[in-house]
């Protein structure tokens, strides 16, 4: 049979992109494999956001190569913003590649799967291709029962702002908003495929403007919101620059939206925002946060930070750990800088880069201050039940499972179950422990719908044996 495995690396924005791809290829007749052994065209949706995210990608495109010459029928497809980046030169460094697509390429690489489809036939599928497994990292496949349970909508391409340590403009190009009309269609159509959750992601989501009335993106919200068949709503990621308070108002007046809100701050030194050309200042940044709490209480603050970057000097960067240290944030993506090709802060770090083990050594520090933050936050829900929609089997632990609650804490508890139940998607966890990763209990209750009743769920054996 002709199967599609699908990888993805990288942002929502490829999460979303994989989606799409995997629609293409259902619609042309391809059902979706569970390992790399078993498909018949595998794709690899890359990032190139940071260097260990590209050497990573190439290092599975070279793995992909023992598959391929077990099968030489096998076609490997690369795309992403690698993609994007390296078209002219990838075919030379992995010749092996059968097709590499851009990021605005995914209507073509629909056309190929439509025409490779037919050399696939269901009856002369069988060759047997038991290799050794080489993979190396562990991939982000789309097959497993619960993925159709999160829709990624993307309302925009590209990025115009320009931070200097970007790639993003150069691979995504500029701003291109999508019509209302075809993201709240898309919306309707996830919803109707059993999504439960939807997410707006766009580079800077927050910057939506509808191309033919306008409307900005906390009309898009509304518009959303309003759609009966939608559980529940998030959106990633924002610009503190668009931030205002329309926005922070909409998201308190719609029951549906995830309270959960992500905003890059990067820096908490002035000059490094400058450098960066971030377009906003601390003492602005931290006025808007304060400007949304105060509509939006007790939603989930998170961020992204990055150490190391060129020029950063010590008292830069303990006015990020004092930004830090204030609890504000529930979670923070923290990087060492990582110079892209391309961009004028790779230029800057050739010519005034931060030691590596100075760069090192800031990170574990600012991770030191910002995992109390984290580990507090997820402590309060200690004795509390929280509602969660399962993402699967935990990926260290294969006896339990591992869901999200709407405010994006990981939940893992003791498995409930022998098959897959995505039908009754939400559960109920009474939390008996906290870590800097997230929260564990025990499920006592599984519901249909977020706001639906939830039925008991009879402890794990092994507790009522322990009793």
């Amino acid at each position: 049979m002709a199967q599609i495995y699908i990888e993805t690396h990288g942002c929502q924005m490829n999460e979303a992109d994989s989606q799409d791809i995997r629609q293409r290829a259902l619609a042309a007749g391809f059902t979706l494999a569970e390992r790399p052994d078993d498909a018949s065209v595998l794709v690899l949706n890359t990032c190139t956001v940071r260097d260990n995210a590209e050497q990573r990608a190439y290092g599975r495109i070279a793995h992909w190569k023992a598959v391929k010459d077990a099968d030489p029928s096998v076609k490997v497809i690369v795309t992403g913003c690698l993609a994007e980046q390296d078209k002219d030169r990838m075919r030379t460094i992995v010749p092996h590649v059968d097709g590499v697509f851009g990021t605005r390429e995914l209507g073509a690489l629909g056309d190929a799967l439509a025409g490779w489809r037919a050399e696939y036939p269901d009856d002369d599928f069988s060759v047997d291709r038991e290799i050794e497994t080489v993979m190396g990292g562990e991939g982000v496949g789309i097959a497993g029962p619960y993925d159709a349970l999160r829709g990624f909508v993307t309302v925009q391409r590209g990025c115009s702002y320009y931070c200097t340590f970007c790639i993003v403009p150069h691979v995504r190009g500029r701003f291109d908003h999508r019509p209302m009309r075809e993201i709240l269609d898309e919306v309707r159509a996830k919803a109707a495929g059993g999504a439960r959750e939807i997410t707006l992601v766009g580079q800077t989501v927050n910057a939506y403007k509808e191309p033919a009335t306008g409307a900005d993106f906390a009309d898009l919200l509304e518009a959303v919101c309003a759609l009966e068949d939608v559980e529940r709503v998030s959106f990633i990621s924002s610009h503190p620059k668009d931030l205002n308070e329309k926005l922070a108002h909409v998201c308190a007046t719609l029951p549906k939206m995830n309270p959960r809100f992500h905003l890059a701050l990067q820096s908490g030194s002035n000059p490094m925002l400058r450098k960066m050309n971030r377009k906003y200042t601390i003492e602005q940044f931290l006025e808007r946060i304060a400007t949304f709490k105060a509509h939006n209480p007790s939603w989930a603050m998170t961020t992204d930070l990055i150490v190391g970057f060129p020029g950063e000097t010590e008292e830069d960067f303990q006015k990020t750990i004092d930004v830090c240290a204030t609890g504000i944030f529930a979670q923070a993506y923290m990087f060492v800088y990582s110079p892209r090709r391309g961009t004028p802060a790779a230029v800057w770090h050739a010519a005034n880069a931060v030691p590596h083990d100075v760069a090192q050594d800031r990170f574990v520090r600012l991770k030191a201050v910002q995992d109390e933050a984290v580990r507090a936050y997820h402590e309060r829900k200690v004795g509390t039940t929280v509602r969660a929609l399962i993402h699967g089997v935990s990926r260290k632990d294969r006896t339990r499972l591992s869901a999200k609650t709407v405010d994006n804490v990981t939940v893992n508890f003791p498995m409930v179950e022998t098959e897959a139940d995505p039908s009754r998607p939400w559960v109920d966890v009474r939390v008996e422990g906290a870590s800097v990763w997230g929260v564990r209990g025990t499920c006592v209750g599984r519901a249909a719908r977020y706001d639906g009743a939830a039925d008991p769920v009879a402890p794990p054996l092994v507790d009522l044996l322990a009793v």
